[in-house]
């Protein structure tokens, strides 16, 4: 199983391939297609996290 947890629109946001997301923070028009920041990638066994992303 392949997925990832994004920032978007000011929370976190579990998403896979195909995912469609409604945001209220983002501005972007409807069909945009917008990159969002990865905080967690899930790769079968393998997990990336972005370690600066927790830090506040």
């Amino acid at each position: 199983m392949v997925y990832a947890v994004v920032r978007a629109g000011g929370r976190q946001e579990k998403v896979e391939v195909g995912t469609i997301v409604q945001l209220d923070r983002v501005r972007a028009g409807q069909g945009e297609k917008i990159e969002l920041a990865a905080v967690l990638l899930v790769d079968g066994a393998t997990v990336t996290t972005d370690a600066t992303s927790w830090r506040r």
